[in-house]
């Protein structure tokens, strides 16, 4: 198993929640008014009067085979909008209770 955390512009919240239901992915924790700035070109995301945006991020725990078509997935969405911004990593699951 694997976990995904998606971080993403508020601006996608229903596009990324449609996506998960869209490939069968019910169970995710969601992360709300989450900081920060991308390491490639994004603009930081800081709820302030400078940089008003805020990003959400949320976590699921998906199959291995789940993986890369989630991860296309998320590349198909930031293409759309690449200035809006999303982003995906993955982590080893090595137990669950």
């Amino acid at each position: 198993m694997k976990s995904v955390m998606i971080v993403f512009n508020q601006a996608n919240t229903e596009r990324v929640e449609y996506m998960l239901d869209r490939l069968g992915i019910r169970g995710f924790t969601f992360f709300e008014q989450v900081q920060g700035r991308g390491s490639k070109s994004g603009e930081p995301r800081r709820g302030t009067h400078t940089w008003p945006e805020m990003n959400s991020a949320l976590m699921t725990v998906v199959e291995d085979d789940q993986v890369p078509t989630l991860l296309e997935t998320v590349r198909k969405l930031d293409l759309r909008n690449e200035e809006v911004g999303v982003r995906a990593f993955v982590w080893n699951i090595e137990q669950t209770v």
